[in-house]
């Protein structure tokens, strides 16, 4: 079948498409940024259309032609999301309609019966109907905390296991949670593309278990051989102190976490399993938590991890104003050059490496210390690491940064996400030398806003040196010790 997904530059999307291909399917991905699928290893086995959900003309050329959408998109890093997922689910319906499709299969989140839903529940359950109340025939799939390496939940739920071997939690923890694990997910989700016209309702998913967060805690540690983690759960946090909390002792931010933890508030747990009369439970049987988290875990160890929550949640920002014909005010930048003696595929690698569990070869406790300063403002701070420690791909989230440019092996270009008064960019490049060698430039470029931008800048002048001069000097001796 012809099959359009939406969001395929998103951790379920990501992964839905090397599915479907592999299932037989002729596929076309939607992407407002289509080069950050250009290393994508199903990239020459799709066609890529450009393309963003709020524009209805651009959503009608995606669909034109198709005979199953995939709707994966959501707005969560906008505080207006609740108004841009209704517009957007309505033109993708009003679209779909309109071009003869014949399905619409969309991802959502279980909806607790007879509760208050927190705004990022409700959306998605609003999103559901949508689809639902249109012309199309449309399967609306609902899970809880989906398992599987590189999702929000399951670094949120392994960092929490992982660092607090003791924790004082709130009472949500108590709450019963019925997670399934990421192929589990896909097993759905692809299969939902050939159910008959007949099949217009949503269906909740889940794995065999049903579990407390707090069993899902301290089975991560069996599973991860740690020793038993000790919880005092109590009544005064809120779930918006525990999103704090989980900002600051895990990769997730708070602007992520927020939703995550509203949703555990509820009992999230399936109604019925329906599901089976129309989808078959996977040949060897759904998969248990302990399963699903030993998958996770060994997927990470072998640092092929293909989608991760944060691959979707950067902004759309404009280039890098360098340009002599840039008309937005001052523009501030620190500019240096080095010879290198080692070969420029060397300084590459480098260069590639840098960043997570290499670090920013200048001054740790200084980046760690505005690693901390971004998390207590609800920044993204510097735990968000990389997804592979050798290579790194467009769009993808490296600490505080996020992957603009990747022009290998010459230039690196990264997009500040921290909190700051002004845009920034990091810009790490090498070419060959004429006398032999390499020449490495690196060069930090700072566009204020207002006159706290200004001011920024001119505070953490005196400290360039330290921290960009100590980059240009490692970044080149690593190279320089790895040459033969």
């Amino acid at each position: 079948m012809r099959c359009v997904v939406f969001g395929a530059t998103g951790y379920i999307g990501g992964r839905v498409v090397p599915a479907l291909l592999d299932a037989g399917h002729q596929v076309r991905v939607v992407a407002r940024s289509p080069d950050k699928l250009d290393e994508a290893a199903w990239r020459d086995r799709v066609q890529v259309v450009r393309g963003d959900v709020t524009s209805d003309d651009e959503v009608r050329t995606a669909i034109e032609g198709q005979e199953v959408v995939y709707y994966l998109v959501h707005s969560l890093n906008r505080r207006d999301f609740v108004d841009v997922d209704r517009a957007a689910a309505q033109s993708v319906a009003d679209a779909a309609a309109s071009h003869g499709v014949e399905r619409i299969v969309y991802l959502g989140g279980i909806v607790p019966d007879g509760e208050e839903l927190s705004p990022h529940l409700a959306s998605r359950a609003e999103v559901g109907r949508i689809f639902l109340a249109g012309r199309v025939p449309a399967v609306v799939l609902q899970a809880a905390v989906i398992i599987g390496s590189g999702s929000a939940s399951f670094e949120m739920l392994r960092y929490l296991s992982e660092r607090l071997p003791a924790m004082i939690t709130p009472r949500w923890v108590r709450n019963r949670v019925q997670p399934i694990a990421v192929r589990d997910v896909l097993h759905y989700l692809v299969h939902a593309a050939a159910l008959p016209p007949d099949v217009h309702r949503s269906f909740d998913i889940g794995g065999p278990d049903v579990l407390t967060y707090l069993d899902m805690m301290r089975r991560y540690a069996v599973v991860a051989g740690l020793p038993r983690r000790m919880v005092l759960p109590v009544p005064v946090l809120t779930p918006w102190l525990s999103a704090q909390w989980v900002n600051l002792v895990t990769p997730v931010p708070g602007s992520i976490a927020v939703p995550l933890i509203e949703s555990l508030v509820h009992e999230v747990v399936c109604h019925d399993h329906d599901i089976a009369r129309h989808i078959p439970d996977p040949a060897d049987g759904l998969t248990h938590y302990e399963r699903a988290v030993e998958l996770a875990l060994a997927r990470i160890a072998r640092a092929d991890v293909p989608t991760r929550w944060s691959d979707a949640s950067g902004e759309p920002a404009d280039p890098l104003p360098t340009d002599p014909s840039w008309a937005g005010g001052s523009l501030y930048e620190d500019v240096r050059e080095h010879q290198c003696d080692a070969a420029p595929l060397l300084v590459w690698q480098v260069i590639e490496a840098i960043g997570g569990e290499h670090g920013w070869y200048s001054f740790p406790l200084a980046w760690a210390v505005r690693g901390w300063a971004d998390r207590l403002v609800g920044g993204v701070g510097l735990r968000r690491g990389r997804r592979d420690p050798r290579r790194l791909h467009v769009g993808e989230a490296l600490d505080w940064w996020r992957v603009e440019t990747l022009d290998r092996p010459r230039l690196l270009r990264l997009r500040a996400e921290m909190k700051l008064p002004g845009r920034a960019w990091l810009e790490l490049g090498v070419e060959p030398s004429p006398s032999g060698g390499s020449r490495y430039r690196q060069r930090a470029v700072f566009q204020p806003h207002g006159l706290a931008g200004h001011v920024y800048w001119k505070a953490i002048s005196p400290f360039h040196d330290l921290v960009f001069g100590g980059m240009v000097r490692n970044i080149t001796g690593a190279a320089a010790r790895t040459a033969p």
